[in-house]
C-alpha cells in the first residue's frame, strides 16, 4: 500500500522535480485531502532529514492550484516532527481527518519505560494552516498508574488534562510558528 501511495504522490509532482527541498525518496508518510475546501485534492508529506543531518522530520503541505493541474507548495516546515524509521514504534505518521483537517502523529510506543504519543491537528483558517488541536498521552510501563492524558482545542483554549477541565487563552498559531512546548505548558506537562 505504501508503494502505491508513493507512486500516486510521484505522479502528482512534476517529473524529476524535488518536492520542496528534498528528494522524493525521503518521503516517510503522506496523505491527501481537500484541506482548503476548494473541491481539489491537496497533499501533505512528512520527509525525513537528509543523511547525516541531526534534525527532526519536515512537514510539507501542497495545495492544488485552481488554474493549473499541479500542486503548489503552501507550507515548508523542516525539522518539525519527531520520529524515526530506524526503530519500530517511533515512526511519524499523517492522516486526513473526515472534517478536512490534518493529523500529525509522533510517538514512542516501543522503546524504554516511557511510552507516549502526540497528535497535532492542523486546520485551514484565514488562508493558512493553524494548529487547531493538541493531544498528548503517556504511560510508564513500570508504574502503570503514572500516566498523562491531555486533549486541548488550541483555537478555543479548552480541553481536558488527566480527567479535569483546563482552560488557557485561545490562540491561532500558524503551524510554522508552533512549538510543542506551547501545548505541553497548557497541559501542565514538564518541558522536554
Amino acid at each position: 500500500m505504501k508503494a502505491a501511495l508513493l507512486f500516486s504522490i510521484a505522479t502528482m509532482l512534476p517529473s524529476g522535480a524535488m518536492a520542496m527541498d528534498f528528494p522524493a525518496d525521503r518521503i516517510v508518510a503522506a496523505a491527501t485531502g481537500d484541506w482548503n475546501r476548494d473541491g481539489r485534492t491537496d497533499l501533505v508529506v512528512i520527509a525525513a532529514p537528509g543523511e547525516g543531518e541531526d534534525e527532526d522530520n519536515g512537514v510539507y503541505i501542497y495545495l492544488a492550484d485552481p488554474n493549473e493541474s499541479r500542486l503548489k507548495p503552501k507550507v515548508a516546515a523542516p525539522n518539525k516532527l519527531w520520529g524515526s524509521l530506524a526503530m519500530f514504534g517511533q515512526e511519524p505518521a499523517v492522516a486526513a481527518l473526515p472534517n478536512g483537517s490534518i493529523q500529525l502523529t509522533s510517538q514512542n510506543s516501543a522503546v524504554g519505560r516511557d511510552r507516549w504519543s502526540q497528535n497535532l491537528t492542523l486546520a485551514w483558517r484565514n488562508a493558512q494552516f493553524v494548529v487547531a488541536g493538541y493531544r498528548y498521552a503517556s504511560r510508564d510501563t513500570l508504574a502503570p498508574g503514572n500516566s498523562t492524558d491531555c486533549d486541548l482545542n488550541v483555537l478555543t483554549g479548552k480541553g481536558m488534562a488527566n480527567g479535569k477541565p483546563i482552560a488557557v487563552p485561545a490562540v491561532q498559531i500558524a503551524f510554522e510558528g508552533w512549538d510543542d512546548e506551547i501545548g505541553r505548558k497548557a497541559c501542565g506537562l514538564a518541558s522536554r
